[in-house]
């Protein structure tokens, strides 16, 4: 536990649910799906939107703002915007697609702790 730090309680935590939770000046997504708990960026990397606010339907997070789609188990991108045509590439020139950060997480009692950030995924 030496190199996690608290995050927040996760008591009564449904499946499927996520909350946005504060450390050491950093804001963090927290996820619980199928009993797992998944901790990632609170904000969306490309628009900044706040993530808890989007969908979440398994593993795939979605963007409330420009519904780019992420896995949780290691942040990459499924989907990056669902604009089309010269929307998107316009979108795509000046925000870039990239990949969720993700961070290791541990589980005690009824708090849910916070430790690096785990190796992006390729992008290739």
């Amino acid at each position: 536990m030496k190199d996690f730090i608290e995050l927040a309680s996760i008591e009564g935590m449904a499946d499927g649910a996520m909350i946005q939770a504060p450390a050491e000046g950093h804001e963090f997504l927290i996820a619980k799906v199928l009993g797992r708990y998944y901790v990632t960026d609170a904000r969306c990397p490309h628009l900044h939107a706040h993530l808890a606010r989007g969908t979440l339907e398994g593993t795939i997070l979605t963007c409330p703002l420009h519904h780019s789609q992420f896995d949780l188990v290691d942040g990459h991108v499924i989907r990056w915007t669902d604009f089309e045509g010269p929307i998107k590439t316009v979108a795509e020139f000046a925000r870039h697609p990239r990949p969720l950060r993700t961070y290791a997480s541990m589980v005690e009692g009824d708090t849910i702790y916070v430790g690096a950030e785990n190796t992006p995924p390729r992008t290739d």
